[in-house]
């Protein structure tokens, strides 16, 4: 093993771009890699920055179908070409050029991830610019053009694993991984997200719960909108560890979209980055204890491209390098100065924490209440695939 953690990135991922004003601005990626340079965790003795080739036609192939990268080559030679019954040319995701080299390239990324894990060539890998969860085998959707996250859980399969738990944080439904994987029982595909009911994609209900041969190896948490910090961790850990457990994984695949924040744009929970970063802590020690450490995390969604999305994604990093970042540390006044520079004289956060210090009322312990709606929406999920694998809901 050369290092504990790779980190995986090349600076060619800044450019998946969909064009002035749309969400997902790539400026986040650039001042996440900047406050993870600028806070020194790059400097950790466990940490190697690696840069894996982009994902191959037989490589995409292991979600994606023909037709579809097919199409994608056209419209990013020629935008104007983009056919949108593949989900290309739309407002969510726009064709630009470039598109299928770039995206093919953060898929390569999260699937070189996963190879080195699995080989043994280091114990954690992350991809920030991953986690593009939405797109589909056939279509792009919800700003995803190739899904990263289902082609490093199939390219894991290929390589021999026999059992893979996927873990999304992202405020939004995991539904291109669990579409990928709905037949496949050696998959646990695991979403934790704001109700269907509220938000895109519109999926992601309790009684989704995997295909025919494959009942319970899709679980979906749909939480009522306002969640905030208590509530959010409560419902994490009163379903994820337990079917961990269950399950048995060989790797462990986490999607962080931080995009579960309270001043997130697109959604509707009140999540602190302070909260995420105990999620990633909580999803690291599990890796450890149910996977033998191997652990692949990816970014997601995020659309507070300043305030938010740099600090949990260097959480992230540096949890994955043995080297967490102190709640109260100061942003350095270096990367402040490169967000006034990058954002036109926009302002930037001051310290590592939103100020908060989450605590949750364990399920196991504290028992349920008929009364409460975040309750409510975890009884159904361990109603809904808890027998499946054998516990009680």
């Amino acid at each position: 093993m050369t290092g504990r953690t790779q980190l995986m990135w090349d600076e060619g991922v800044t450019g998946y771009d969909f064009g002035p004003g749309h969400p997902m601005d790539p400026v986040r990626l650039t001042l996440t890699k900047r406050l993870i340079e600028t806070l020194g965790v790059e400097r950790s003795p466990e940490l190697s920055v690696v840069a894996a080739r982009p994902a191959g036609e037989s490589t995409l192939r292991l979600v994606h179908r023909r037709e579809y990268i097919d199409a994608v080559r056209r419209a990013s030679s020629d935008p104007a070409s983009a056919e949108q019954r593949f989900g290309l040319g739309t407002a969510d995701d726009p064709a630009f050029a470039g598109m299928h080299e770039v995206s093919a390239l953060i898929a390569g990324q999260s699937v070189g991830g996963a190879e080195a894990v699995w080989r043994g060539k280091a114990l954690h890998a992350v991809n920030f610019a991953g986690g593009l969860h939405h797109a589909m085998p056939q279509a792009a959707s919800g700003f995803c053009v190739y899904n990263d996250a289902a082609l490093a859980i199939a390219r894991l399969l290929e390589l021999g694993a026999e059992r893979v738990a996927y873990v999304d944080l992202d405020v939004h439904h995991g539904d291109g991984v669990q579409a990928a994987f709905w037949d496949d029982p050696r998959v646990l595909t695991v979403s934790v997200h704001e109700h269907p009911g509220t938000l895109f994609p519109g999926t992601g209900w309790p009684e989704e719960c995997g295909g025919p041969g494959a009942e319970g190896s899709a679980v979906n948490v749909a939480l009522p909108p306002g969640t905030a910090d208590s509530g959010w961790l409560r419902a994490v850990h009163a379903v994820v560890p337990q079917l961990l457990e269950a399950f048995g994984p060989q790797v462990l695949v986490s999607q962080h979209g931080a995009d579960t924040h309270i001043e997130d744009p697109l959604a509707h929970l009140a999540v602190s980055v302070d909260a995420q970063r105990v999620a990633a802590e909580a999803v690291h020690g599990w890796a450890h204890t149910w996977a033998e450490g191997r652990w692949l995390a990816l970014g997601g969604g995020g659309y507070a491209v300043v305030d938010v999305v740099p600090r949990a994604w260097t959480h992230l990093v540096a949890i994955a390098a043995g080297v967490p970042v102190p709640r109260e540390t100061e942003v350095p006044a270096e990367w402040r100065q490169e967000v006034y520079a990058r954002t036109q004289g926009g302002g930037a956060p001051q310290r590592m924490t939103d100020g908060l210090e989450p605590r949750w009322s364990d399920w196991e312990a504290s028992g349920y209440d008929p009364a409460d709606r975040l309750d409510q929406a975890i009884r159904a999920t361990r109603n809904a695939v808890f027998p499946a694998h054998g516990l009680l809901p």
